[in-house]
This record gives C-alpha cells, sequence and structure tokens, in this order.
C-alpha cells in the first residue's frame, strides 16, 4: 500500500475555501535575488550555475538521471540554530514543458533519508513557481493528529523528530527520476505559522457525509436527498452508454489475434510484446482497481469537535463505529487509539438503504466495465469480486517469519527466508490463499506480501548476530568462496580476526559488493522459489505475480523474473519509461504495475497521494499518460489503480493516510473526469499495445 514513497506536500486550493491560518515571522535562510549563490551548496549527481528565470534570480539545477540526484545545502560548524521556528520553505522554478516531483530532506547529525530527518514533497507545475513546504516535526504533539494532509497548515515532515538547535543540512533532491530535469531554486526561508497550537481552521470542519466544510466544489453532497438521487440516476446513466468495443466476457480483446484456450489465464509473448491470455485464448492486459471494499475507517475519538453530526446511540448509522489502535506513523500514537467511524458505508446506507452492501456489490462491476476496466485487483472485498463477474487477483502476506533483526524497513524489517520458520509459514500462507480460489478461472492469479523491505538486506544480514540464519548463510557463501578468512580480508580491505566479526567495510570494495550483490540475489531466489513451488502445489494452473516491489534491488528483481510468471512493481510516477527493464541489463519476463495513482487537492481532500495532479482535469491527463505508457511498454500486461475510493479526509485508522486518490469519493460520488479518461484511453488500449490504427474512441 501506499506508504514507502515520501509524503507529498498538501497545500489546500480550494473552491471558497479562505485560509484562517496566518505566517506570523520568516527568516532568510538565503535570497539568490538579493545575494550571492551560498558557498555551502554541494552538488550530488547535479550542476549548478546561477541564472535568471522570468526576471528573477536564482541557481539552476540540473538534476541527471540517477537514483538521488540532490543540491544539499550544508550548515557550517555544529549546524544551523532554526529553535523558534516552525518550518523550511523553498521556492522554486520549473522551466522545462513537464512537471517535476522534487523532495526535501532536513537532517540533524547522522541523517541517511531514514533516521535523523524530516522529509516532504510536491510536484512544479511546467512554467511555474512553487513553494515546496516542511513544516518539522518538532515533538510537539500535532493538533490535528492522524493525518498525513492538514487542512490549512503547511504539511508536517515524515521522519524523527528534529533538534532544531542543530540542523545539520537540508537538500531539493528527486527519487529516481526516469528523465532529466531542471529546476531552479530561488530562495529558501524559516517560517512561523500561528503559535504552534492554533489549527488555522475552525471546529468542526468535517461535515456528517465526512466532507470538508470550509469549501465548496462541483458535486459535493449537501443532503441525503442528494444521495438517493444518485442512486436512482446512475444504473439509467451506465446503461445508456455504448459498451467498450471489441471486449469478451472476460474483458480480453474479441476481436484481436487468437492463441490458445487453456481454461485458465496465462502468458504469452505475441510478435515482441507480452500479453495475457484468457481463458477463452483471446489477448488482455490487465486494467485493474485495488482496494474495492467499504472497509476503512477514522478515528473519532479524542477529536469529536472536528465532526458535525456524528450519529448518537438512537441513530441507525451507529453501527458504523468501531474500535482500533493506530500501529504505524501516527502523529501520536497515545491518541491513536478508540472509536472510529466509517463515513463510505454510512453513506452507503444512506444511498441504498439496509441492503447497501448487496447494492453495493452490485454497483461494482458496471462501473468499472463501464469506465474500460477488466480487473478486480489487490485488497478488494471477494463479496463484490465475485458479484462483478470479472477476473480478479487474490493475496496473501506472510506472517510470523522470524525477521532479520539488525535491518530497517519502512513497514517492518525483511523476514530471514533461511529461518527454518519461512518455508513452514510459506505453505501455510499459500495453502489458506488458494483453497478458496484455485478452481476459479476468473482467479488470475496471487500476490504475496507488499513493498517488502529489500533495501534492508545486505547491511541488516552482516548487523545482525553470529546466530541469525540469514548470516550464517552468508557466511557458508563467503566461506565457500574464499575458504580463508584472509583471502576475504584481502578482497575487501578489511582485518577481521574471526568469521563471526565479519562486518561491513568502511570503504566498500568491488569485491565486497559484488559478494553482497550475489548473496542478495541467492537470498530473493530463496524467498521466491519456495513460494513459487508451493503455489505449483496448490493452484497449478494459475500465475505466480510476484511480491509487489516498491525498492526494487537489481538483484531481487531478477531472481523474481528467474522464477515468477510475472514480476510486480509498485510504480508511483508520471509513466513508465520505455527503456525500464529493458536492455542489457533488464529482463525478458511479463511485469504488471500492483500500485499507481494520482491526486489532487480541488474536491476538499487535504492531502494528493503519492504523485501530486494539480486539479481532476490533470489528475484525469495523468491517469491517460500513465495507461498510455503501460501499453506501449513491451514487459508490461497491466497496471492496477490504488484505490477505489478515497481514504477518509481524516485519516484511514492505521496510518494517517488521507489521499485522494479514488475513482469514487467518501460519498460514492465518481469524479467523472477520471471515469472519462478511463473509459476513453482504456476503449482502444489493445489496437495501442500492438501498434495498429486505433477504431474512434467513445
Amino acid at each position: 500500500m501506499p506508504g514507502f514513497a515520501l509524503c507529498l506536500v498538501a497545500g489546500l486550493t480550494l473552491i471558497g475555501a479562505a485560509p484562517t491560518g496566518e505566517l506570523v515571522a520568516t527568516r532568510d535562510v538565503f535570497d539568490l535575488a538579493h545575494s550571492p549563490m551560498p558557498d555551502f551548496a554541494v552538488f550530488n549527481f547535479t550542476s549548478g550555475q546561477p541564472a535568471e528565470r522570468q526576471g528573477l534570480a536564482g541557481l539552476e539545477v540540473h538534476f541527471t538521471k540517477s537514483e538521488w540526484p540532490n543540491i544539499t545545502f550544508c550548515a557550517p560548524g555544529d549546524g544551523w540554530d532554526w529553535a523558534g521556528y516552525q518550518g523550511l520553505s523553498v521556492r522554486l522554478f520549473n522551466p522545462d514543458d513537464r512537471p517535476v516531483d522534487v523532495f526535501m530532506r532536513i537532517d540533524n547529525k547522522g541523517g541517511d533519508g531514514w533516521h535523523n530527518c524530516n522529509t516532504a514533497a510536491g510536484s512544479v507545475a511546467p512554467g511555474t513557481h512553487f513553494d515546496l513546504q516542511l513544516r518539522f516535526n518538532d515533538g510537539i504533539p500535532e493538533p490535528l493528529w492522524g493525518m498525513r494532509g492538514v487542512p490549512e497548515m503547511p504539511p508536517r515532515g515524515e521522519g524523527d523528530v528534529l533538534d532544531l538547535s542543530r540542523i545539520t543540512a537540508f537538500q531539493v533532491f528527486l527519487s529516481q527520476p526516469q528523465e532529466e530535469h531542471t529546476l531552479l531554486v530561488e530562495r529558501a526561508w524559516l517560517f512561523k505559522w500561528n503559535d504552534g497550537t492554533n489549527t488555522g481552521v475552525p471546529k468542526p470542519f468535517i461535515n456528517r457525509f465526512g466532507q470538508y466544510i470550509h469549501a465548496d466544489w462541483p458535486g459535493k453532497v449537501k443532503s441525503d436527498e442528494d444521495l438517493g438521487q444518485q442512486a436512482e440516476n446512475e444504473p439509467k446513466v451506465l446503461a445508456a452508454l455504448e459498451k467498450i468495443p471489441d471486449r469478451d466476457s472476460y474483458g480480453g480483446w474479441s476481436n484481436g489475434p487468437k492463441r490458445e484456450a487453456t481454461g485458465w489465464f496465462r502468458t504469452e509473448k505475441v510478435d515482441g510484446k507480452w500479453w495475457l491470455v484468457t481463458p477463452a485464448g483471446t489477448l488482455f492486459l490487465s486494467f485493474g482497481v485495488d482496494c474495492v471494499s467499504t472497509g476503512e475507517q477514522t478515528f473519532v475519538e479524542k477529536r469529536q469537535d472536528w465532526f458535525e453530526g456524528l450519529p448518537d446511540e438512537n441513530d441507525s448509522l451507529k453501527h458504523f463505529y468501531g474500535y482500533a489502535k493506530g500501529a504505524h506513523s501516527m502523529a501520536d500514537p497515545i491518541q491513536g487509539e478508540g472509536k472510529t467511524f466509517s463515513f463510505y458505508r454510512a453513506n452507503l446506507c444512506r444511498k441504498y438503504g439496509e441492503d447497501w452492501p448487496a447494492q453495493w456489490c452490485r454497483s461494482v462491476g458496471p462501473r468499472l466495465k463501464s469506465w474500460g476496466f477488466n480487473t478486480v485487483a489487490n485488497w478488494s472485498q471477494e463479496d463484490a469480486a465475485k458479484a462483478s463477474g470479472m477476473p480478479y487477483t487474490a493475496s496473501t502476506g506472510l506472517q510470523n517469519v522470524p525477521k532479520i533483526e539488525a535491518a530497517r524497513g519502512y513497514w517492518a524489517k525483511m523476514m530471514d527466508v533461511y529461518d527454518p520458520a519461512f518455508a513452514d509459514r510459506a505453505a501455510e500462507a499459500v495453502r489458506a490463499m488458494t483453497a478458496g480460489h484455485a478452481a476459479n478461472p476468473l482467479c488470475m492469479g496471487y500476490f504475496i506480501d507488499n513493498e517488502l523491505a529489500w533495501e534492508g538486506v545486505k547491511d541488516g544480514v552482516l548487523s545482525s548476530k553470529p546466530e541469525q540464519p540469514a548470516r550464517k548463510a552468508l557466511m557458508e557463501q563467503l566461506q565457500h568462496h574464499y575458504e580463508r578468512l584472509e583471502q576475504l580480508n584481502s578482497a575487501w580491505g578489511t582485518a577481521f580476526d574471526a568469521w563471526e566479526k565479519v562486518d561491513a567495510p568502511q570503504k566498500p570494495t568491488a569485491a565486497y559488493q559484488a559478494d553482497m550483490s550475489d548473496y542478495l540475489h541467492q537470498f530473493a531466489l530463496r524467498y521466491f522459489s519456495v513460494l513459487r513451488d508451493e503455489i505449483r502445489r496448490c493452484a497449478p494452473h494459475q500465475l505466480y505475480l510476484g511480491c509487489r516491489f516498491a525498492a526494487a534491488p537489481e538483484e531481487a528483481v531478477r531472481a523474481c523474473a528467474e522464477t515468477a510468471d510475472i514480476v510486480s512493481f509498485n510504480v508511483y510516477c508520471r509513466e513508465i519509461a520505455k527503456d525500464k527493464w529493458t536492455g542489457p541489463n533488464g529482463f525478458d519476463r511479463p511485469a504488471i504495475v500492483g500500485e499507481f495513482h494520482f491526486g489532487a487537492l480541488d474536491r476538499g481532500m487535504f492531502h494528493p497521494g503519492l504523485v501530486r495532479a494539480l486539479s481532476q482535469e490533470d489528475r484525469a491527463h495523468c491517469l491517460t499518460q500513465y495507461l498510455e505508457s503501460v501499453a506501449d511498454h513491451p514487459l508490461f500486461v497491466g497496471c492496477h489503480w490504488f484505490q477505489y475510493v478515497d481514504e477518509p479526509t481524516t485519516g484511514r485508522w492505521y496510518d494517517g493516510e488521507n489521499y485522494n486518490i479514488g475513482l469514487v469519493d467518501i460519498t460514492d460520488t465518481p469524479y467523472p473526469e477520471m471515469a472519462e479518461a478511463a473509459r476513453k484511453t482504456l476503449s482502444t488500449i489493445y489496437t495501442r499495445r500492438m501498434g495498429l490504427q486505433a477504431s474512434p474512441s467513445l
């Protein structure tokens, strides 16, 4: 699920919204319009020179196509003292003709992107100026807790509590850009927002439908009657639309080339491009939607004054309350426990009445098919998938597998695949997952795990205790290769006197890097092969869809391509580059995107998600661009949008995400721009894939 990528900036621009917050103090760090380029700038995979754009002076920074290109501003001596201020803002200008997704990081000593730092991000539109803002995590409890994005105020940085009296550096960087970019850095300044406790928004600020009160926008629900009218009108509208052309009952290409019909989904390479093939033998690309579900809830306890008109004990909607304990990335874990409420379920009940679960399930298939989608994807409700009659995917995650204790990870540490418990837990999980699906031809296949912390394996294994099974496996591999410790010391430039003391060298040599690369590949091969073999035993006719990579080390991706039927990635960017995972260092295996999305802030939401759009119209444009890039890539056989419904406006209970990433909003109202863009693009996606002249679009 979203979470691996850094949290995006959530400045609010809404129809009728009048910010009530106020900047009360600022202090320049540098202003290039009135001072020379700072001598504390360090360029890493970037280059820079003074320049002027639109009459404003700045530092023009060229970011190369590398992993983390950045310009870092290093503090002198013991660091900057920023105590008394609440955040940092950096003004940027984008001279390019494409938006640039940009990130900021602020460090204490030892800041490494994981620890002792804060991060935030945003997107700079073409030809515009943009203030990239980060409100410090200063340890003071967040007044609007439990939300990744908040109304009116600048976003709070993710990461550890900062010592503001000893800031060692801040940087502006890009995350694995797929092309080179240029930005003009104009100014950096500290700000103070109100008095540190004022939220800048009057309470209550959420209405009884779960919407933001202090703004209006097209399609905003104002009454129960609005919902009832939608329930009556939408089926008529969908029935009047022409069906997507050239589609069979599976959503495959009915008029395209026919392949062997095996009765199950499979993969095949046709004219140099990978495809899925339906049970009937038609070519198929899986364009699906994740989390077709009604399950998300938000905390209401200890923040009742945020909400207008919560149901009382005599209200028929009282059974949409629940109880939960926040588990990850909550601003205040002590507050993050207690009563929750599902505004989405309550709105469905208002819309459809007591029979809302069945009516909602029946609404899913017609909607998705009308919009051009053909797959109910990961983490969706089984009843909705079955009611839709569409192809679907199933998934599970491995639980209770011992971890690599010294590893790190965003969601969790990487499991130890050499621990004897790994194979046992894998067998149990696969048996349970496949039991209800192995006989169903509509089940394409299985994802196992999600966004694993592969990046924590190498250092984590070497830093673990000698009895860690993964470390034992590494030592066996090194001893087989070197035979004597003296040979390893010579190759690694180290002076260890016992195998138990082997650790990463201070200056990694080529031999060390090669050894650890080989180890990670072997580690990943064990992970994927054990799971593949279990799926072959339990569901021999269905596909193993991989682990949904977020961080994707080449060694792990290669191992997945050598074992799984399809390599899956969660790719939060604007499009899939045509040269990604192809060429000499690529792989020849079908691939699929398990998650992607775009969000905007013009319909009452406080956070745009992991890739920011400027508006709903721009969001729809981004969707089209991404879908087309998948169709144009020879490896990819589909992509799955994350997710069906917007996250709760005040944050989902376990990690505070409150992203505008739905195809429908919290009131079950479809975003018309997204529906139209998906329908238009997907109606001709097969002919585009094949390189044929498309038939007239709908």
